[in-house]
C-alpha cells in the first residue's frame, strides 16, 4: 500500500510540473516574440486572459498521447515522440480555440510556434536530464572487474542494469565488439576497447575477473569461438539469455548464467508458421505415445501452448506420466489433460483409448532407443519399436485420425544397429499404410537431441563431476544435434505441412566430432581437459556407426516450404508382402525366437549389416524391386 500512495503522489509531482511548464512557455513566448523585453500591457491581459484555455486545452493534450505513462527514470525516445505529438496538437486546438474566443486580437502569430517549441523543452529535457543523472551521476558500482562481450542492445541493457542497480557484485571496465564501426565508441560512459581476439590481453590490463557475454543474437559458431578467447583468458565468463528473453524485458542481471553446451553446439531459433501449426493442432484432439520421454514431453508443453480441444499422453513409465502432469497442470491450469498408464504393445488398451478419445492427431514418439543395449534384446526392439508402432497405427487409422506423425532416427538410415534397424521397418510399415488408409501417415526422421534421456551430454556430465575419466568411443566418431525444443517444433511444423506417406528429415546443421563435445563440457565445467579431467577411448559399441546419415543413397532429398525440413522420396515396398512379413514378426515375438528375428529383420530391412548375421535360407527378403522412387 505505501509503495501503491508512493507511485501516485510521483505521478501527480509529474503532472503538476508540467502544468507548472505550460504557463511557463506560454509567457515565456511572449516575452521572446518581443526580444527578452517587457511586452505592451494589453498584451500580457490578452495572454492572461487566454491562459485558462491553453493550461486545459494542453493538459487535455498531454493527456490523451498517455505522457503520464512513461517513467522518468526510464524516458526515452518513444516518450519524446508522445510529447511532440501533444504540443503540436496542443498548440494546434489552442490557436483554433484563440481564434474563435478573439479572432488573434491582440496574440501575435509567432506566439503559437514559440510556444511549442519552449514547451517542448521545458517538458522533455528535465526527463531527460533525470534519467541521465540517475544514469552517470550516481557513484559506479563497486565489485568484480567485469568486462562486456558485444556491444548491442542486450549490453546495453546489461550496462543500464549494473549502473541502476547498488551492490550488485560486478563493476564493468568496458566492452570488446568484432564490429569495427563501434571501435572506440562509449556506452553509458564505457569505452569499446577492443575485439574479442584481444580479450586475453584486456583481462591482464584491466585486473578483469569476469567475463559477460552479452550477444543473445550469436549463433553456435560465433558463441564456440567467443569461448574459446574467454578460455585463453583463464577468467570465468557468463552469458546473458536468449534473444525471446531480452525482447520480452526480462530483468538481465537476475538472467545471467553460465554458457552451456547447447549455446556451443544449439543453432539459430527456428522460425516457424505459428499460424499453420495452430490450425492444424489448435482446438483438435492431440494423443502422443510416450508423453513422458524427453522429445515426447516437450511436444506435451508445445501443444499445451496451442490450447487443443484436448492432450491425451500415453506413457508406460508411471514417474515419467506423474512429472509431465503435474508440470502441465500447473503451466496450463485450463488445459483439458488425458494422462494413461499405456504400453503401446497392448493392442486392447491402445485400442481403447484411441476409441475413447478419437484423436485427430497422433504423435508416435514411444520407442526404445539404446542402441547397445537393444543389440542383446532383439525381441524387445521388435515388439516395442515395429509392432507397437504397426499397434498404433491401426488403432489410428480404424478410429479415423487425421494424421499420424512416426518420430523416426537417423539410425534407420542403412542400419547397422537392430534400434535402427526395427525403427527403420516402423517406417516403411507407417508408409505402406499410409497407401490404405484415410490417415495421413507421416514420418520425422532427425539425429541426436541435447540432454535427451540416456543420450551423451548426460552421461559426460556425470563423468565429470565424478572427476572423469570421460569415456569416448572413437576421436573420429561425429554426430548430429539438436536441441529438444527445436525437434520438437519442427515435428509439429512438418505434421501440419504433410500430406501422407511423406519421410521429413530435420536440418540438423554440420555433424560434431564426439570428443569435442566433451572437451566443451570439461572445459565449461572450469576444468582443464586431459590435466583435470582425462580422456579414454573405449571403442565403438555393438551397433555403432562412425558418423550416421540422414536419408539413404535411393531417397531422393528435396527442399519444402520450410528451410529447415527436407523431404525424402521414400521407397516403397508390397504391401501384402509386408503383411505376410509382419505376421511372421509377430508369431516370432510371441514364440521369443531372437535368432529367427534377426534373419526376419534382414528380411525386412535388406540394408540393415549388423555385425554378426546368420542367414535363414527360409526368410525370402523384401525384395529390392518393390523399394523404387515414387
Amino acid at each position: 500500500m505505501r509503495a501503491l500512495m508512493s507511485k501516485i503522489s510521483q505521478r501527480w509531482i509529474v503532472v503538476a510540473h508540467d502544468l507548472f511548464m505550460v504557463p511557463v512557455a506560454w509567457l515565456g513566448a511572449y516575452w521572446l516574440r518581443f526580444n527578452l523585453e517587457a511586452f505592451p500591457a494589453h498584451m500580457f491581459i490578452q495572454a492572461l486572459t487566454d491562459l485558462p484555455f491553453v493550461l486545459v486545452i494542453q493538459a487535455g493534450a498531454l493527456w490523451f498521447f498517455g505522457i503520464y505513462r512513461g517513467v522518468w527514470r526510464f524516458a526515452s525516445v518513444p516518450d519524446l515522440i508522445r510529447i511532440i505529438k501533444a504540443v503540436i496538437a496542443g498548440v494546434v486546438v489552442i490557436a483554433i480555440a484563440v481564434f474563435l474566443v478573439s479572432r488573434l486580437e491582440g496574440v501575435p502569430r509567432s506566439v503559437f510556434p514559440l510556444y511549442g517549441l519552449l514547451l517542448l523543452i521545458l517538458l522533455s529535457g528535465p526527463r531527460m536530464a533525470y534519467r541521465w543523472l540517475k544514469d552517470h551521476a550516481l557513484p559506479m558500482t563497486t565489485g568484480q572487474p567485469t568486462l562486456i562481450v558485444g556491444a548491442g542492445h542486450g549490453a546495453e541493457m546489461l550496462v543500464r542494469d549494473l549502473l541502476r542497480a547498488k551492490d550488485t557484485g560486478y563493476q564493468p571496465v568496458g566492452f570488446v565488439d568484432d564490429d569495427p564501426r563501434n571501435r572506440g565508441k562509449e556506452i553509458h560512459g564505457l569505452r569499446v576497447i577492443g575485439a574479442t581476439t584481444d580479450i586475453p590481453r584486456l583481462v591482464t590490463s584491466y585486473g578483469v575477473q569476469l567475463i559477460v557475454i552479452a550477444v543473445p543474437s550469436a549463433n553456435a559458431g560465433e558463441m564456440r569461438r567467443i569461448v574459446e578467447q574467454c578460455e585463453l583468458s583463464g577468467v570465468p565468463f557468463r552469458t546473458l539469455p536468449g534473444v525471446a528473453d531480452i525482447v520480452a524485458g526480462r530483468a538481465v542481471l537476475q538472467t545471467l548464467r553460465e554458457v552451456s553446451i547447447d549455446d556451443l553446439l544449439g543453432r539459430e531459433q527456428v522460425s516457424l508458421d505459428w499460424k499453420a501449426i495452430s490450425s492444424g493442432l489448435g482446438a483438435k484432439t492431440v494423443l502422443v505415445s510416450g508423453g513422458g520421454g524427453s522429445i515426447g514431453s516437450e511436444l506435451c508443453r508445445q501443444v499445451a501452448r496451442l490450447e487443443p480441444a484436448g492432450l491425451v499422453i500415453l506413457e508406460n513409465s508411471e514417474f515419467n506420466l506423474y512429472q509431465i502432469e503435474m508440470e502441465l497442470r500447473q503451466a496450463y491450469p485450463e488445459l483439458t489433460l488425458h494422462v494413461h498408464l499405456c504400453d503401446v504393445t497392448d493392442s486392447v488398451a491402445v485400442e481403447h483409448w484411441m476409441q475413447h478419445y478419437r484423436p485427430s492427431v497422433v504423435f508416435h514418439a514411444a520407442a526404445y532407443k539404446h542402441v547397445p543395449l537393444l543389440e542383446q534384446q532383439v525381441r524387445e526392439a521388435l515388439h516395442n519399436n515395429v509392432l507397437g508402432t504397426r499397434t498404433m497405427a491401426l488403432a489410428a487409422d480404424r478410429c479415423g485420425c487425421n494424421t499420424f506423425v512416426l518420430i523416426s532416427t537417423d539410425k534407420a538410415v542403412n542400419p547397422t544397429n537392430v534400434m535402427g534397424a526395427s525403427k527403420r521397418v516402423a517406417e516403411i510399415f507407417c508408409q505402406s499404410l499410409d497407401r490404405h488408409s484415410t490417415t495421413h501417415f507421416i514420418t520425422v526422421r532427425f539425429g541426436n537431441v541435447l540432454g535427451s534421456a540416456g543420450s551423451v551430454v548426460p552421461l559426460f556430465r556425470q563423468q565429470i563431476a565424478r572427476g572423469g575419466p570421460v569415456t569416448v568411443t572413437h576421436p573420429e566418431v561425429t554426430r548430429y544435434f539438436m536441441t529438444i525444443p527445436e525437434a520438437s517444433q519442427l515435428i509439429m511444423q512438418a505434421a501440419v505441412m504433410g500430406k501422407g506417406g511423406e519421410i521429413y528429415v530435420l536440418d540438423m546443421g554440420e555433424p560434431v566430432k564426439i570428443i569435442y563435445l566433451a572437451e566443451q563440457m570439461i572445459r565449461l565445467a572450469g576444468k582443464i581437459p586431459g590435466e583435470d579431467v582425462e580422456i579414454i577411448y573405449s571403442g565403438l559399441r555393438p551397433g555403432e556407426k562412425m558418423y550416421e546419415e540422414l536419408f539413404h543413397e535411393k531417397e531422393s532429398l528435396m527442399g519444402t516450404a520450410h528451410e529447415k525440413i527436407l523431404l525424402a522420396r521414400h521407397r516403397q515396398a508390397d504391401w501384402d508382402e509386408l503383411q505376410g512379413l509382419m505376421g511372421r514378426l509377430d508369431a516370432q515375438v510371441n514364440g521369443y525366437d531372437e535368432q529367427s528375428l534377426t534373419d526376419l529383420l534382414q528380411a525386412l530391412v535388406p540394408e540393415f549389416k549388423p555385425d554378426d548375421i546368420v542367414a535363414d535360407t527360409n526368410v525370402v527378403p523384401l525384395n529390392s524391386h518393390t523399394r523404387y522412387l515414387k
